[in-house]
C-alpha cells in the first residue's frame, strides 16, 4: 500500500485525538531509532499502524484475534491489550505489511514481552513517551530515554505495573516477564 493511502486508511480508523497521538508516536519512534541504531523507516511504519484497531468494537477485535489463531490466550486477559493483537493482524491482512518485526512491534506495543527486539523496544517506548503524553513520571522516563532505551522501558514497565496494582487490575504475564528480562540483562551488563 502506498504510504499516503496507508496514512489515510489508518487515520480513518480513529478519532482526531488518537491520530495526533499516532503522529507523536511516529515522530518519537524515528528519533529513538536514530538514537539507538534502529531502522527509522520500520519504526515509523510500526508506529503508524500500532493503534489501528484501538477503536474497533470489542467483538471485532476478538474475531480478528481468533481468526489469526496463534495468540488467542490474550482473550483471557484485559481487553485493553486486544487492540495490539488485532492491530498486528489488521496490519498484515488489510494493509499488506509482511515484515515480521514490524508486526511484532505492533503486537507487543502495549504489553512488552521478554527478549523484545530493538524495534519492539523503540515502538513500546515511543508509545509511552510521545510528546502528547502527560502523566506524573513521563518527564523522568523521557530523560532516561536520552541515556538508555532499556532503563527507560524498565521505568515505564515499573510505572505501568504499579498503576495496575493500585487500580486492582490484573497484570498481563508478558509484562512481568518483560520487566524481569530487562532486569536480568541489566545485571549481566
Amino acid at each position: 500500500m502506498v504510504r499516503k493511502a496507508l496514512e489515510e486508511a489508518v487515520q480513518a480508523q480513529m478519532p482526531a485525538k488518537r491520530w495526533a497521538h499516532t503522529q507523536g508516536v511516529m515522530q518519537t519512534a524515528v528519533e529513538l531509532a536514530e538514537r539507538y541504531g534502529g531502522d527509522p523507516d520500520r519504526a515509523e511504519l510500526a508506529a503508524l499502524v500500532h493503534d489501528v484497531a484501538k477503536y474497533w468494537p470489542v467483538d471485532k477485535m476478538a474475531e480478528a484475534i481468533r481468526e489469526e489463531g496463534i495468540y488467542a490466550e490474550v482473550l483471557d486477559h484485559d481487553k485493553e491489550l486486544w487492540h495490539a493483537y488485532a492491530g498486528a493482524y489488521a496490519a498484515r491482512r488489510d494493509y499488506g505489511i509482511s515484515d515480521p518485526e514490524v508486526l511484532e512491534a505492533i503486537r507487543y506495543h502495549t504489553s512488552g514481552r521478554p527478549a523484545m527486539s530493538q524495534l519492539e523496544k523503540i515502538v513500546w517506548l515511543a508509545d509511552l513517551i510521545e510528546p502528547g503524553r502527560s502523566f506524573p513520571l513521563v518527564g523522568q522516563i523521557r530523560e532516561l530515554a536520552e541515556q538508555s532505551l532499556e532503563r527507560a522501558i524498565l521505568a515505564g514497565l515499573d510505572m505501568t505495573i504499579l498503576f495496575l496494582i493500585e487500580k486492582g487490575k490484573r497484570i498481563y504475564p508478558l509484562t512481568l516477564l518483560a520487566r524481569n528480562d530487562l532486569i536480568i540483562k541489566e545485571a549481566e551488563a
